[in-house]
C-alpha cells in the first residue's frame, strides 16, 4: 500500500510486558513531556526564565550567591576535606538551572576532597537548557570555564527521564532527573547527604513548592543531611520540620535578608520497605577487583564503569579480540525504539541512548561513529499511526517529522515516504568503542581464554579453562549472553538466541550521497570504508552463523522497501548470493526483552523462602535473600545492546557499590535477574 508522501513512520512499539510504570499517577502522555528552557537575556547578558518570568541567579553576584547559600550553606568545603579515600559524597539539588551551582561544587570538591573521594551530584531539572543557551550563560562565569567546558562537552541528549554523565574519569557522576521534580523524585533510589533547594522563588513556581516535595527530601535523605536553600519563606520553614528537618533562619546574600539552613534529625523513622529480592547485596570482601566474562559491549562496558571508580578488572574472552561475537558488526545503528505509554523499556532506551551518545563524544566521529541522524521511515498505515503518537510523546528535540520532501532532502537519496528523523541518533563501529572501554589502566583484557568451569572456592570465583585455572577474584561478572547460563548454578533464568545476519555492499558515487540511517523493516547505514551496512535479519530458530544467501535476499529485499532507487544505484540485484559479504551472529535476549543486569540469588532457595507470595504478591518479608556470594548478570541486551549495555554497565557498578541507581528504582527492578524466579513463584509455577 502506499502511503501520502507526507506521512512520518514511528519507531515500532515495544512488547507489552508485567512491569508496566507510570510516570506519575495522573498523568497523560501529552503531560511526559519536556520542554526545553525558554529563556530571555537581560541588558547584562544575564538569563530570565520565560516560563517562570524569574531569574536564575542573583543579578548581584550568582557565583558568591552560590558559595554562600549553597557551599558555606552545607559546610562543603570541611565536609570535603574530611572524605576518607573512596569515599563518595552525594548531594541533591531542585532545579539545575545553567548548572552554576554543580560546577561550583564539583571545583571546590577537586580543591578540597581527597584525591580518590567520589562527588555524586543530583539535580532535577524540569525545564533544560539548549546546549546554545547553557553555553551562553556559563560564558558569564569565566573562572569556572574549565568545569563548563566539560559540561558543555557531555551535555548531549538531556531528554526525559534520568541521565547520568560523568567527569574527570570518574570521580564525578552528575544524574540529570529531566521532568518535574514531584514525578522525578519518587523514582529515585538515594541517600542524599546536602540538599540545595533551589529553583524559582516560590511565589513564582508555587507547584514545586508542596508537601510533596518535604516528603521526598525526608525519605531520600542520610541521617543529619544538610539543607541549604534562598528563601525563607515560612511555609516552606514549617514543611520541612514536619518531615524531620531542624531549620534555622541566618543572613542570606545581598538584598536578601534571609536564608534557611537546615539538618535532617527525623523523629520518626521511615516506613518504607524495600523488598529483600531488590536490595544491596553485602559483600563479604573488601578487594575491589573482579573477573568478567565475555568482552563485548556489555562486559566491555561493566569493566569501564567499575575501572572509573578505581576496581581492578581482568575480563576474559575466548576469541583473540574483543567484540568478536554479537558486538562485532562493522556498523550497529543507535535506533530507539520507543513507546508512546513510556513503557520500562522505553524509559531503559531514552536513559541508555543519552548515556551512550555522551559516551561517544570520546571517539573519532567519522570513522567510528557518527552523528548522522536517524530516519524511521513510514511505510504502512500501522506504523504511520504508531508514529504520530510517539510525535505528540516525545518532544521535537529528540523526535520530529519530515514529509516526503524533506526526507529526500535530509537523507540525499531518492524516497517515497517521509518519516520521523532523530536528529542525534546515527551508528557507530562497536568493536572501536569496546577497544576504548578496555584501554583504561585499570582494566587487563585477556584473549583466546576460554572458560569452562567457574567455581566458588573460599572468598573468590576461579575460572577454569578445561580445569586449569586461569584468574581469580572475589568478584564475578557474567556478560557471555546465553553462555552465561552455563556458569549460574541451580534454575536459570530464560534466556535464548536470535540470529541476525547483515549484508555489505559496495559504496557507488550515488549511494556516497546517504547522509543519514535509513530505517523500515531493517536499515541501510551511510558508508562507511567503502561500504554499506544493511540488514538485519531475524532468525528466531536458526542454530548455525553460517551466512545463508535466503538472508542476504531478505536483507535486499528490505533495501528495497527504504529506497528503490538505493537499492537500484547498489546493484543489490546484479551480484550473486552466495558472494555477497555479510556477517551473522546471535542476539541474547529475554522473555520481556529487558536484559539481565544485577546480583543474582539462588533460585531455587528462593522460592522455599518466599514460597508465601503466592497467596500476597505484596508481602515484604524480613528473611534476606539468599544471594549467590559475589556473582553478577549483565546479558540479554538483544537488538538494543549499543544503546543499553553501556549504561547497565554503570547500573551494575552501582550494585556493586551502593551508589544512587542511575535508573529509576522501578526499571532497575524490571532489569533485575531475579524478576524471573519471583514471577514464577507468585503465579505458583
Amino acid at each position: 500500500m502506499r502511503l501520502p508522501k507526507n506521512l512520518a513512520k514511528c519507531s515500532k512499539i515495544s512488547p507489552p510486558h508485567a512491569l508496566s510504570f507510570a510516570l506519575h499517577k495522573g498523568d497523560t502522555v501529552s503531560e511526559a513531556h519536556t520542554q526545553q528552557a525558554q529563556l530571555d537575556w537581560d541588558a547584562q547578558g544575564q538569563p530570565i526564565s520565560r516560563q517562570f518570568d524569574d531569574v536564575y541567579f542573583s543579578k548581584e553576584n550568582g557565583l558568591a550567591e552560590t558559595h554562600h547559600v549553597f557551599l558555606e550553606g552545607n559546610q562543603l568545603s570541611q565536609r570535603f576535606a574530611e572524605l576518607s579515600s573512596h569515599q563518595r559524597f552525594v548531594i541533591g539539588e531542585t532545579g539545575f538551572g545553567t548548572g552554576l551551582n554543580f560546577l561550583c561544587a564539583w571545583r571546590l570538591f577537586e580543591q578540597q576532597a581527597p584525591s580518590e573521594a567520589k562527588l555524586h551530584f543530583i539535580s532535577v531539572e524540569k525545564y533544560p537548557l539548549s546546549l546554545d543557551d547553557l553555553q551562553r550563560a556559563l560564558s558569564l562565569w569565566p573562572e569556572l570555564k574549565n568545569w563548563a567546558d566539560a559540561l558543555v562537552q557531555q551535555y548531549h541528549a538531556i531528554h526525559l527521564g534520568m541521565q547520568q554523565l560523568v567527569f574527570a574519569q570518574g570521580r564525578v557522576t552528575l544524574n540529570l532527573l529531566i521532568g518535574d521534580a514531584l514525578d522525578m523524585l519518587p523514582q529515585l533510589e538515594a541517600r542524599v547527604e546536602a540538599w540545595f533547594l533551589d529553583g524559582f522563588a516560590p511565589a513564582k513556581n508555587p507547584q514545586m513548592w508542596n508537601p510533596n516535595l518535604f516528603r521526598e527530601l525526608a525519605r531520600l535523605s542520610a541521617p543529619q543531611a544538610t539543607l541549604g536553600t534562598f528563601t525563607s519563606a515560612g511555609f516552606v520553614r514549617r514543611g520541612l520540620i514536619e518531615v524531620g528537618f531542624q531549620m534555622q533562619r541566618v543572613p542570606g546574600y545581598g538584598h536578601k535578608r534571609e536564608i534557611l539552613r537546615g539538618v535532617f534529625n527525623p523523629t520518626i523513622p521511615t516506613s518504607y520497605k524495600q523488598a529483600p529480592w531488590y536490595s544491596y547485596p553485602t559483600p563479604t570482601s573488601t578487594e575491589r577487583k573482579a573477573l568478567i566474562i565475555g568482552a563485548g559491549l556489555a562486559g566491555s562496558a561493566t569493566a569501564y564503569s567499575l575501572a572509573i571508580r578505581g576496581w581492578k578488572v581482568k575480563i576474559l574472552d575466548r576469541n583473540p579480540e574483543a567484540a568478536q561475537e554479537g558486538s562485532g558488526n562493522p556498523q550497529g545503528v543507535l535506533y530507539l525504539k520507543l513507546s508512546s505509554h513510556h513503557t520500562p523499556l522505553s524509559q531503559l532506551v531514552l536513559s541508555g541512548f543519552g548515556y551512550t551518545r555522551r559516551l561517544l563524544q570520546q571517539l573519532p566521529q567519522g570513522t567510528d561513529w557518527s552523528a548522522c541522524g536517524v530516519l524511521q521511515l513510514a511505510f504502512d498505515e500501522h506504523e504511520y499511526q504508531q508514529q504520530q503518537k510517539l510525535l505528540t510523546a516525545f518532544p521535537k528535540e529528540l523526535l520530529h517529522a519530515l514529509n516526503q520532501a524533506e526526507a529526500e532532502t535530509y537523507s540525499g537519496v531518492p524516497l517515497e515516504m517521509g518519516g520521523l528523523l532523530f536528529p542525534e541518533a546515527g551508528w557507530l563501529h562497536p568493536p572501536a568503542l569496546c577497544r576504548w572501554l578496555l584501554s583504561h589502566p585499570n582494566i587487563q583484557f585477556k584473549p583466546n581464554q576460554e572458560v569452562t568451569d567457574l567455581q566458588r572456592v573460599g572468598k573468590y570465583w576461579r575460572a577454569l579453562s578445561y580445569g586449569t585455572l586461569i584468574e581469580e577474584a572475589p568478584i564475578a561478572i557474567l556478560t557471555c549472553a546465553t553462555d552465561s547460563l552455563n556458569f549460574i548454578p541451580g534454575a536459570k533464568p530464560p534466556l535464548k538466541n536470535i540470529r541476525g545476519q547483515i549484508t555489505q555492499l559496495a559504496a557507488t558515487a550515488d549511494s556516497r550521497k546517504l547522509n543519514t540511517v535509513l530505517c523500515a523493516g531493517g536499515y541501510v547505514a551511510p558508508v562507511r570504508q567503502e561500504t554499506h551496512t544493511l540488514g538485519a535479519s531475524f532468525a528466531l530458530k536458526a542454530t548455525d552463523l553460517e551466512l545463508s544467501t535466503e538472508e542476504h535476499q531478505s536483507n535486499l529485499a528490505l533495501l528495497q522497501e527504504i529506497s528503490p532507487q538505493l537499492h537500484q544505484e547498489l546493484q543489490a540485484e546484479q551480484q550473486p548470493l552466495d558472494q555477497l559479504q555479510g556477517r551473522a551472529a546471535y542476539r541474547c535476549t529475554s522473555p520481556d526483552y529487558l536484559p539481565l543486569v544485577g546480583p543474582i540469588a539462588d533460585a531455587d532457595l528462593s522460592a522455599q523462602l518466599y514460597a508465601k507470595l503466592r497467596q500476597d504478591a505484596r508481602l515484604r518479608p524480613n528473611t534476606p535473600c539468599p544471594w549467590i556470594e559475589g556473582l553478577y548478570l549483565n546479558t540479554a541486551h538483544g537488538s538494543r545492546g549499543l544503546i543499553t549495555a553501556p549504561l547497565a554497565g554503570e547500573l551494575l557498578a552501582a550494585w556493586l557499590e551502593h551508589e544512587p541507581l542511575p535508573l529509576p528504582r522501578r526499571i532497575a527492578e524490571a532489569c533485575h535477574p531475579n524478576r524471573f524466579w519471583l514471577r514464577r513463584i507468585i503465579r505458583g509455577q
